[in-house]
């Protein structure tokens, strides 16, 4: 399993618009819309880097409205109970 967090800008006034979409897609776990140097932040996991890396550049850099991202891809992670 693959694991990333997608940090988005976003054009002034589409912040809900990316915010929904990012939320429609299967892969994205959780979203959250920010105040900082970013606009939404979301949470992506999929079964390859492979399918990560298409759903990033073919999927979410391609919304109308995105005007960048920066990924990190996760490579531990522990969730508490």
């Amino acid at each position: 399993m693959a694991l990333a967090i997608v940090m988005i800008n976003v054009e002034v006034g589409k912040e809900n618009e990316i915010f929904e979409k990012l939320f429609e897609l299967p892969e994205v776990k959780e979203v959250y819309m920010v105040y900082g140097v970013h606009d939404v932040i979301a949470v992506i996991e999929a079964d390859t880097m492979d399918s990560l890396r298409t759903l990033i550049t073919e999927k979410i850099r391609r919304m109308d409205g995105v005007k960048s991202s920066m990924t990190s891809i996760v490579v531990m992670h522990k969730k508490k109970e």
